[in-house]
């Protein structure tokens, strides 16, 4: 299985700005300089995170062409003697379409409808929509998702998503905060030094909005190779273990077979979860491992007891950071949304590169499209999860709000091609 290439050639950066215009807007400041020049300062005053640093010193009109594909006039610009592509946000990335056309194909993509499927209810063929797909996943999924460098969150959960890409073993390195999928990149082994390969797009992309970025602490399941990767990527961030997986490794080996005694020691577990001071989960620790060499405990549930006796600073670690993630929960609602993806696709049928970019574009896609109204309701109209974590939406249309939050790739000055 081929792993990850890299260009031999420096890749060119991402030069296409995506603003908020309906079509008319467009049409009235595409032809008027006058008229584009004052609404294109008027975004940028409003949403400078849309362009690139330095912008606010000053911009020049530079030409403009007439798309072949779309037959839009679309307008460049030129900052700090670099050209910039500005492209309106009813239109996808290389004038693919039109994006009011393709957003409710690509939101059917949040339940995995094959691509055939979206062949035959809205035309084109299932390369078209698997290609659009693939395109929204070379942007940065950190840099769209987060609007501002201040909100990057300072606890993350990661763990690795079983798959498999041309039958091979798989792994898809899955970082998250917020409710949000903020990393999501396939590693070919579950070995230290491709998931920190892994793993390192979430630190570059992080550290692309914010040079200095270091999260204070990561919850992982306890695989060694996971926590040597962080430790590696952020020597500072304090790694703290889940505690749901010591009570999913008990469940899974007792509770069928050990009903009884499997209830009073999940009673007692979570007693210990519960304690409100690190001092006093620690005590609750020993005392119920006490209690478990004394009651001749099943080996199953006794070995798992005694570990989580021996790894007891790296659970208790987390009562020094609060909002710290103690369970992976958030996390796992996360990957068992992805693991019905992969598998109603049948997981991945061609490379290491099409698979990360195939998987990237779902997590963009997972990120902003909107929740069943009940949740939407409960946050005060937030549609999507992205929207949540920002506090605010572009657009009212959730793809309009991808495209736009994806001004220059999310990199700010990206590559065009990081993956």
């Amino acid at each position: 299985m081929d792993k990850k290439k890299t260009s031999e050639s420096a890749p060119r950066r991402n030069r296409t700005i995506c603003l908020p215009f309906s079509r008319e807007t467009w049409d009235v400041a595409a032809g008027d300089t006058l008229q584009f020049r004052l609404r294109i300062d008027e975004m940028i005053a409003e949403h400078p995170e849309l362009f690139p640093p330095g912008t606010e010193c000053g911009w020049r009109t530079k030409d403009s062409y007439i798309s072949k594909k779309q037959g839009i006039k679309i307008r460049r610009i030129e900052i700090g003697g670099v050209s910039h592509t500005v492209r309106p946000s009813f239109v996808m990335p290389y004038m693919t379409g039109m994006t009011d056309e393709a957003e409710k194909a690509l939101f059917l993509r949040k339940f995995s409808v094959p691509f055939w499927g979206l062949a035959y209810v809205f035309g084109r063929d299932p390369m078209y929509w698997q290609r659009m797909e693939q395109s929204l996943g070379r942007n940065s999924i950190v840099g769209t998702t987060v609007r501002d460098a201040g909100k990057l969150p300072k606890h993350l959960l990661a763990d690795e998503k079983h798959t498999s890409v041309q039958g091979e073993k798989s792994y898809v390195a899955v970082t998250a905060a917020e409710e949000c999928i903020l990393g999501a990149s396939v590693a070919d082994s579950a070995g230290e030094d491709s998931l920190k390969e892994a793993y390192g797009t979430y630190k570059e992309e992080a550290r692309n909005i914010a040079p200095d970025y270091s999260p204070e602490t990561v919850s992982t399941d306890g695989w060694k190779a996971t926590m040597n990767a962080w430790k590696s990527l952020f020597p500072s961030v304090t790694l703290i273990l889940c505690f749901l997986h010591t009570f999913i490794g008990i469940r899974d080996r007792a509770k069928k077979k050990f009903g009884e005694i499997y209830d009073e020691v999940v009673s007692k577990l979570w007693d210990c979860y519960r304690a409100v001071t690190r001092a006093s989960f620690s005590q609750r620790v020993r005392r119920f491992s006490e209690w478990a060499e004394k009651a001749s405990l099943p080996s199953v549930i006794a070995d798992k007891i005694a570990k989580m006796r021996e790894n007891i600073a790296a659970f208790a670690t987390a009562y020094a950071f609060p909002g710290a993630h103690r369970t992976s929960n958030m996390l796992d609602r996360l990957m068992r949304m992805m693991d019905r993806h992969l598998f109603n696709t049948q997981y991945f049928h061609g490379f290491i590169p099409s698979a990360e970019l195939s998987v990237r574009g779902w997590a963009l896609i997972f990120n902003f499209t909107p929740s069943n109204p009940y949740t939407v309701k409960k946050y005060d109209g937030l549609q999507s999860r992205a929207e949540r974590f920002n506090g605010f939406r572009y657009h009212e249309n959730w793809l309009h709000n991808l495209l736009i939050s994806a001004s220059l790739g999310g990199f700010g000055e990206p590559p065009l091609n990081p993956l």
